[in-house]
């Protein structure tokens, strides 16, 4: 019987070369590499093979019959690890030799996933009180992106999260922020506090004068309508900067 997995869908045909479409057939050196790698996944989980090995588990659904290690390898050379790849914007990943609509696609797929997962865990749950679960969903969505996003988490008087919304995108070293359509959006949602969320592609959290000043506006704003600004965080790569602990707000 035919593995269901290894069956190409229509719209990943794109992928494969034409003469593996014509036989219809995968080289046996490959179906075996991939049974050997999704067996040592079941076994160990991601932890039991190096990242580029679990990027070729992604890529194996989108290209079905051509040994995918190259193109795992020049993702990771040109993005530097697995989150980052997941991560890249859609023209950038098409700069490499190998990407196509089904490589995008998978890729996406992936990071829809992981972030939905990390969203369920803070939406509608005592913000204050999951603060961990809160910053594993900020690294999860933001940290490896390539430019900055602004995003703006909103509150009710319970401090109980009624929204998350991205409120602008911007370029590797700035975003711009209307601090009035943040309180007019509060008042919209019936929010009581916010909390604003940026990364830094650099890596490096530690807050711009920008940064300070935009925050300070945002902060006035806010107080005009009755409204809390609890904190703002600013995602780097391993590790996030809070207004409110570091005495910024």
């Amino acid at each position: 019987m035919s593995n269901f997995n290894e069956q190409p869908l229509p719209f990943l045909m794109d992928e494969a070369p034409v003469a593996a479409q014509a036989s219809g057939k995968q080289p046996s050196y490959i179906a075996d590499h991939r049974q050997r790698l999704r067996a040592r996944f079941m076994a160990g989980g991601a932890m039991a093979m190096p990242e580029y090995e679990l990027l070729e588990l992604v890529l194996f659904r989108a290209i079905p019959r051509r040994d995918v290690k190259p193109l795992a390898r020049a993702l990771m050379d040109c993005f530097g690890d697995f989150n980052r790849v997941l991560t890249a914007p859609e023209a950038r990943l098409r700069d490499i030799s190998g990407v196509g609509d089904a490589v995008v696609t998978e890729l996406k797929i992936v990071e829809a996933a992981a972030h939905r997962m990390a969203r369920s865990k803070i939406m509608h749950s005592h913000v204050l009180s999951s603060w961990d679960s809160l910053l594993d969903y900020c690294h999860t969505t933001m940290a490896h992106r390539e430019t900055e996003q602004f995003r703006v988490l909103y509150l009710d008087r319970k401090n109980v999260l009624i929204g998350d919304e991205e409120q602008a995108k911007g370029t590797v070293d700035h975003v711009p922020v209307y601090p009035r359509e943040v309180a007019k959006r509060a008042l919209e949602l019936n929010a009581s506090a916010v909390i604003l969320v940026h990364n830094h592609p650099s890596g490096d959290p530690t807050p711009s004068q920008a940064d300070i000043d935009m925050t300070h506006r945002v902060n006035a704003a806010c107080d005009a309508l009755g409204l809390t600004l609890h904190d703002h965080l600013i995602i780097g790569k391993s590790r996030e900067l809070s207004f409110r602990a570091d005495g910024y707000l």
